[in-house]
């Protein structure tokens, strides 16, 4: 069994559920701490301009942990962002099916950024083929605070022998604590795909929002790499 641990992104990129696709199960490490202005709270999609930033307004103080980070719900930030994605994406091919769950989402009213994160999360992996994967929050359980020890629970936790670690996970992990627990560690190795976009030249690393409205149901094939 393969585990993948990250944090709840907010409209997360192709390479969020590319991890999703390779494991088993999947933790959203919701108890580690806030980072501001990375990933979190905001995510990019893409405009006639080029790339334009989605960015969800918190209330946050240091050292708040993902899940204890609140939004600021005096901006009305939900319409901002169903705005943008009809203005964008309101002639994609498939943006009318895709927004049907979507927009769900976007009436109701949140106040955790991490509760968001993971129900958007889990509102894409359907119709990216995912919704049969296992996840968990991490925050559900007691685990250790040192990050390579708290990864090597998770992975006992659920029963994996094996952890899918990011690209650059080399450079930060401690691989000797897996290797004693009898652990693999796998690294990704995701290549972005090109697929048809609006607005001219093809520009990667959006959110998976871009090939959902665009692709529909091709999307968990391109997501993949494989050919039509």
């Amino acid at each position: 069994m393969i585990l993948a641990v990250h944090q709840p992104q907010y409209l997360p990129w192709l390479g969020y559920f590319d991890k999703f696709d390779r494991a088993d199960v999947f933790c959203f490490l919701d108890n580690v701490q806030y980072k501001k202005n990375e990933w979190q709270n905001r995510n990019r999609i893409k405009s006639t301009d080029g790339w334009q930033w989605l960015t969800v307004p918190v209330s946050y103080r240091f050292p708040q942990k993902i899940n204890e980070v609140s939004i600021n719900n005096t901006v009305n930030w939900r319409r901002k962002h169903l705005q943008a994605l009809k203005t964008n994406y309101g002639k994609a091919p498939h943006f009318n099916r895709i927004m049907e769950k979507l927009g769900a989402v976007y009436e109701m009213e949140w106040h955790s950024v991490g509760e968001l994160n993971i129900s958007v999360i889990e509102c894409l992996m359907n119709p990216l083929g995912l919704s049969h994967k296992k996840t968990i929050r991490a925050s559900a359980y007691d685990l250790s605070d040192e990050p390579n020890d708290r990864l090597v629970d998770l992975c006992e936790l659920v029963g994996a022998g094996t952890y899918l670690a990011g690209a650059g996970g080399a450079a930060y992990m401690d691989l000797e604590r897996f290797e004693k627990r009898g652990i693999e560690v796998i690294f990704q190795d995701f290549i972005h795909p090109i697929y048809p976009q609006q607005f001219g030249e093809f520009l990667p690393q959006l959110s998976a929002v871009d090939l959902l409205f665009n692709c529909g149901p091709d999307s968990r094939r391109i997501l993949r790499g494989q050919p039509s």
